[in-house]
């Protein structure tokens, strides 16, 4: 694996793929959704952490989200295996990507 050079946060990850942040969250809070080491938690405090994605990261949850995008219904299993609250998955639903 190539060294890591550069970390985004999961916010701005977001931003950057247009896409709701609250459905970045959830897809990087499982660690198993992307390789090793492309999802990297930084501590800002005692207890405190945030989520952060590497470059190539970024790449791998674009793919992700575009395979899952390939039809409704594999969407909407993707959106309901991952996010619990009926609202959320509303919003992300009703975001409409960039």
């Amino acid at each position: 694996m190539a060294t890591v050079t550069h970390a985004y946060l999961a916010s701005y990850v977001a931003n950057i793929l247009g896409e709701h942040a609250e459905l970045i969250d959830a897809i990087l809070s499982n660690d198993d959704n992307l390789s090793y080491g492309s999802i990297i938690t930084v501590s800002t405090g005692p207890d405190e952490y945030q989520t952060a994605i590497t470059s190539q990261g970024i790449e791998e949850l674009r793919d992700f989200i575009a395979d899952f995008r390939r039809s409704p219904e594999e969407w909407d299993d993707l959106l309901h295996s991952i996010i619990d609250d009926p609202d959320i998955i509303q919003a992300v639903k009703d975001h409409k990507p960039r």
